[in-house]
């Protein structure tokens, strides 16, 4: 497997892989749009982490990491420029959040149940492997949780290869792996955010986690 990560984002979401990505031994570029933004963080926390432009992550990584909100996930890919990502597999983490306040602690989403976003960056990126993981979970918990059992992480895609590759850093990560399927079985994944903020925003407890009984 690859050791060459690129991160694209500068949020929680992309400081919280990044570092975990290093803590197992990857090399590991993260992007922004305003990578001095992010000096004092990488001098204070993460000196294993080289700061860049969008650019600049996704031609140093073999394995890319979307890591932004739903809304700029777009634009994130094209400041990473199509040509960085082609037959790369694409980590995608994000979910279509809108800018609304959540309804009794029910967040809002910009795609409808038939369609998910992770679905549109594949249909505008076909050469892309994109594989969708890590968006069902805070990312307090994404990197080795310390639960009472293994939690499951959701994934879907449309390469087997890509899934593969993404099912070994999930294990790595402390995770077992249920495999959804096709790019479509995002539509189910993505609102698994929903259902997990729900505790949170109600009660205050963001320390959990799913798992798949069989």
């Amino acid at each position: 497997m690859s050791k060459k990560i690129g991160i694209l984002g500068s949020g929680i979401v992309a400081k919280t892989l990044s570092m975990g990505f290093a803590k197992h031994g990857y090399e590991v570029k993260l992007g922004t749009r305003s990578p001095e933004k992010l000096a004092d963080w990488q001098r204070e926390e993460a000196q294993q982490v080289n700061i860049g432009t969008f650019d600049e992550a996704a031609s140093f990584g073999e394995i890319i990491v979307l890591a932004v909100k739903g809304t700029a996930a777009k634009s994130a890919i094209d400041l990473a420029k199509a040509d960085n990502l082609k037959n790369k597999v694409v980590i995608d983490a994000t979910n279509p959040i809108a800018d609304e306040q959540p309804e009794e602690g029910v967040l809002k989403f910009f795609t409808d149940q038939n369609y998910s976003l992770m679905e549109e960056l594949q249909k505008e990126q076909p050469h892309t492997k994109f594989v969708k993981a890590f968006s069902s979970v805070g990312s307090a918990l994404m990197v080795n949780p310390n639960l009472d059992s293994k939690p499951t992480m959701f994934i879907a895609g449309n390469d087997d290869e890509a899934k593969q590759i993404v099912s070994e850093i999930i294990d790595q990560f402390g995770w077992e792996t249920a495999d959804m399927g096709k790019a479509q079985a995002a539509r189910a994944i993505e609102p698994l955010c929903m259902l997990w903020c729900i505790p949170g925003f109600r009660d205050n407890q963001w320390s959990h986690a799913f798992k798949l009984l069989k």
